[in-house]
């Protein structure tokens, strides 16, 4: 997902002291007016950033400026060598809903507008331990656990995942949101319900399985076949987020319409999945959305983007396909005084 959110002025002239000295450790970014603003630099008392131990700047630093309830973007001096820093979203279990969907989806942005060649790592955390030296030092031992494969470890472990896929029946193709390192399949079922979508068919309901990260075609959902806005709705989850396409079949104004509609729902309820599963509905509604008009062959009319599926309406929909449009007056010319 791509928020269309970009970097202020104010935020690539500070970036740019940060690159050229080494007097701040980092600096604090959030979201605002619809663009991406800095909050403040991590400046140590004395000294330059890079003469005191990371672990000890981001205790000192960093630790009282992350709050429970705000989401915040950290960019940190982390190495001695190019590229130096690392980019780490901070995006609170506690935040506000919209403020997480909007922290998720816009943190692939700030990199690229800002030059992923200066950031060497991107990390996302839900918690404020995770960016404390403890969590660091965890994500360190973590990382170097997973020593590099050489060329045929990787095709060995490419041939038993083919035969797990093999076995469990489903096949599958993998699909990137662009320049991320975040990686899902997309199951031939759910492909080929989107290209039924073309010849009869006049919905598809795709999901996340939280088990096998895979996008699948939610079957139960997909099975119905509405006849019109309101019956749709019923048919969408209203516990968990949901990626729904549909031919809406209808009359209008004398004409007869059947434009394909896209709705991703986002429901806050509280059995809704653990957050991280949540947020990989926004980060991969843009690849879902590039393999339905890519691969599928598919042409969307009207995207919509809602919290609870109650929120979409019939005459919400119409109103997006066949706007009013206000007659244009002709010129009065105004009278003369004393008339």
């Amino acid at each position: 997902m791509q928020s269309g959110i970009s970097a202020s002025k104010e935020l690539a002239s500070q970036f740019n002291t940060l690159l050229e000295s080494d007097r701040h450790f980092g600096l604090l970014i959030t979201i605002a007016g619809e663009a991406l603003v800095p909050v403040d630099f991590l400046t140590p008392s004395s000294g330059s950033a890079t003469e005191a131990d990371f672990f000890q700047n981001v205790d000192t630093l960093l630790a009282d400026r992350l709050k429970e309830k705000e989401a915040l973007y950290v960019l940190l001096r982390r190495y001695d060598s190019s590229p130096h820093f690392i980019a780490a979203s901070y995006v609170p279990d506690a935040a506000p809903v919209r403020q997480k969907m909007l922290f998720a989806s816009t943190r692939l942005a700030l990199v690229r507008e800002l030059g992923s060649e200066h950031f060497r790592e991107t990390l996302f955390a839900t918690a404020a331990d995770e960016l404390s030296s403890s969590g660091f030092k965890r994500h360190d031992a973590h990382n170097a656990l997973d020593a590099p494969l050489t060329e045929e470890e990787r095709a060995l472990g490419e041939v038993k995942r083919a035969e797990q896929e093999a076995g469990r029946g489903t096949a599958s193709r993998r699909v990137q949101p662009g320049g991320s390192q975040f990686k899902m399949p997309l199951s031939e079922g759910a492909l080929a319900a989107l290209k039924d979508l073309g010849s009869g068919k006049n919905l598809a309901i795709l999901k996340i399985n939280a088990e096998t990260e895979t996008v699948e075609l939610d079957e139960a959902a997909s099975a119905a076949s509405p006849s019109s806005i309101a019956e749709l709705v019923s048919t969408i989850s209203a516990t968990e987020p949901r990626f729904t396409f549909y031919r809406f079949v209808h009359a209008y104004g004398g004409g007869h319409f059947d434009p394909l509609l896209f709705f991703y729902t986002c429901p806050v309820t509280a059995g809704s999945k653990a957050i991280k599963f949540r947020m990989m509905y926004p980060l991969m509604k843009r690849a879902v959305l590039d393999v339905a008009t890519g691969d599928a062959g598919l042409t969307l009319e009207k995207k919509f983007e809602v919290e609870e599926p109650t929120e979409i309406t019939e005459d919400s929909v119409l109103g997006e396909l066949h706007p009013k449009v206000e007659p244009r007056k002709g010129f009065s010319r105004p009278r003369r005084p004393g008339r």
